[in-house]
């Protein structure tokens, strides 16, 4: 199951789209590891291909991630410890994790500050997100013939983030550390920032 998207990233066969989805993994995956957290929390996970490929770069003394359902694959790694829950109301205490990871789920939300701010409270040291980069992203979905009748948008999009936009509303949760912009997606490492 592929929660929020019709398409699995992961497992494309197409070339072009395979080698944007390695410059992303490869983006995620350097910020991840020289980090070299002790404990990670990854929200939004699915079905923990992202949580699966960070293990073989780094192993941390605790790997927890939650999505909405538990909808964890075959063959995920057992050390991962899958939770449902919200990111609106994570069950976790305050600067739990060294690193919380949220790739590619802002851009699913009615109430995308909300969401940051609640990874921002778990994360003791490090935020780690993506975001689809717009509008290139709904054009690339346009040129290769993708969701036309909705110009491009990927069911579930609620939110289209320039670069911009995203560090700006990292920017209120988080100090911004390192971004990455491995086409089409805008990765950001920042640590929460404490009021």
């Amino acid at each position: 199951m592929i929660v929020g998207n019709v398409d699995d990233k992961y497992d494309t066969r197409n070339p072009i789209a395979r080698r944007l989805v390695d410059g992303f993994l490869r983006a995620v995956g350097d910020l991840y590891a020289d980090a070299r957290p002790r404990t990670v929390l990854e929200v939004g996970c699915g079905e923990g291909r992202l949580a699966d490929h960070l293990l073989g770069r780094h192993r941390p003394a605790r790997f927890a991630a939650c999505d909405l359902v538990d909808a964890r694959g075959p063959g995920c790694d057992p050390a991962i410890e899958f939770t449902a829950a919200s990111i609106y109301a994570l069950p976790y205490a305050d600067r739990e994790f060294d690193m919380v990871i949220c790739c590619e789920v802002l851009e699913h939300l009615e109430r995308p500050a909300a969401g940051l701010a609640e990874l921002a409270r778990v994360a003791d040291r490090h935020v780690l997100l993506s975001t689809p980069w717009e509008p290139t992203w709904r054009l690339l979905n346009l040129l290769r013939g993708r969701y036309l009748r909705d110009l491009g948008n990927t069911p579930g999009h609620l939110q289209h983030f320039t670069r911009r936009q995203l560090l700006r509303l990292a920017g209120g949760a988080l100090e911004i550390e390192a971004v990455r912009r491995p086409l089409p997606w805008t990765v950001i490492l920042g640590g929460p920032k404490r009021r």
